[in-house]
């Protein structure tokens, strides 16, 4: 079933994805969202804003704090690694007042690929370093290798070998698999990766009082990947872009759909032709299913959320589906006046 633009607007009623940030005075109230893994980050983000910090230092640290947490599995140190065993990274950051940006892909062993990606934008005339470069950077610039395999993303990696029948288990003896002898935690973290396998991202947006906007995306992409993918992510255009004229906007699910249609790009675009953050993030959806040509089995493997905030400070959310894949219902991260909460995402399509 596909929702007409009425049935949409009615499914948002009381969501408030649409919700304006402006003062009676016109300034702009500062404000943050993110995805749904983002309250945190969110929180973060204000406070450094309200307190002057440039806008896209003030995501950047909010994203840190995910990236630095090794039970966040889907970003920096515990994030799933690919079909080898190793965490590699991607990251992008857009800044507003100077129209700059960074990113790298396929990085190992730093855990803060968005602070690697803001050096790209600061120290150099490229934009992209990606795999052996890329790390190579991070170290000239003081960053420190570390293991960014955690115990359950290492269960989890061999439980998903096991399960595809390789030569690696479990063995002859019974109960010998990877998740026998780790802890219940673990054995329900990797069953659930073997179950729901994420492509676990945060997308984080900023706009202070005077309108200036950043932002930033950080990935360990999709779990169990092959070596060397990179995923929407670290794409500008794709996982992440901004007008600081108009608005920013970023992604986080299917890297390769978003990809094909420059999403975030294509937010800003609708909204720079008058559409609400909400709606243009739901008319770039529909570019999705387009691509599908009516096969819904197929679409219905697919999930994405976009995320857009304008330069007045209205600020909206949509997923492809209602929900998603294992049951959850799609949410993002808001901090405002109101303070940091989570918010329902409209939806283009309902399972």
């Amino acid at each position: 079933m596909v929702f007409t633009r009425r049935d949409l607007l009615a499914t948002a009623a009381g969501i408030a994805a649409g919700a304006q940030a402006q003062t009676p005075s016109g300034a702009v109230t500062p404000c943050a969202i993110a995805s749904v893994n983002g309250l945190r980050a969110v929180s973060k983000a204000l406070e450094m804003i309200r307190g002057g910090a440039d806008v896209l230092d003030a995501v950047i640290a909010g994203v840190n704090i995910l990236e630095d947490d090794p039970q966040e599995h889907g970003v920096g140190l515990g994030g799933m690694p690919n079909e080898e065993g190793v965490v590699e990274l991607d990251a992008s950051v857009m800044h507003g007042p100077t129209r700059r940006a960074g990113a790298v892909g396929a990085i190992q062993k730093i855990k803060n690929p968005s602070n690697v990606a803001k050096l790209v934008m600061e120290r150099t005339d490229h934009l992209m370093l990606v795999g052996e470069g890329a790390l190579r950077f991070a170290i000239a610039e003081g960053f420190q290798p570390t293991n960014l395999l955690t115990e359950d993303s290492r269960i989890a990696w061999l439980a998903w070998k096991e399960k595809r029948g390789t030569a690696w288990g479990p063995g002859l003896a019974d109960g010998s698999g990877a998740m026998a002898s780790a802890s219940a935690e673990t054995r329900t973290f990797a069953q659930r990766m073997l179950d729901h396998p994420i492509t676990g991202t945060i997308n984080c947006l900023g706009v202070n009082a005077k309108g200036d906007l950043s932002g930033t995306t950080s990935t360990s992409g999709m779990a169990f990947k092959i070596p060397g993918r990179v995923g929407d992510s670290p794409i500008i255009g794709a996982g992440l872009w901004l007008d600081n004229d108009i608005g920013a906007a970023g992604s986080t699910g299917r890297g390769e759909e978003n990809i094909k249609i420059c999403g975030a790009h294509t937010v800003v675009e609708y909204m720079r032709h008058g559409a609400s953050p909400q709606d243009a993030c739901l008319e770039t959806l529909k570019r999705i299913q387009r691509t599908y040509f009516g096969n819904r089995a197929k679409l219905e493997k697919v999930d994405i959320d976009f995320y857009a905030l304008n330069k007045k400070g209205e600020y909206g959310s949509a997923s492809l589906w209602d929900h998603q894949g294992d049951g959850r219902v799609s949410r993002y991260a808001v901090a405002d006046a109101k303070g940091a909460r989570l918010m329902d995402c409209a939806f283009l399509m309902t399972r």
